[in-house]
């Protein structure tokens, strides 16, 4: 599981996939969404704009399984 860090208090999931280079651009994250099984916390999810926190566990089909921590 590899670890992302965030500065701030939370970090959206279209920008967490950008930072964990599962895309390059945030306008991929739309269709991305669409496309690929995300699973945060063990609940499937496909809101761009869903909040993660530090503590959160991302797993991204094709990509890998991600944790968020506090920078």
């Amino acid at each position: 599981m590899k670890a992302i860090q965030i500065s701030t208090e939370y970090i959206t999931l279209g920008q967490f996939l950008k930072l964990a280079d599962c895309i390059s651009t945030g306008g991929q994250a739309k269709s991305f969404l669409q496309e690929t099984a995300i699973r945060v916390n063990g609940e499937s999810e496909q809101r761009r704009g869903k909040k993660l926190y530090p503590g959160d566990q991302v797993e991204v089909a094709g990509c890998g399984r991600f944790k968020v921590e506090k920078a």
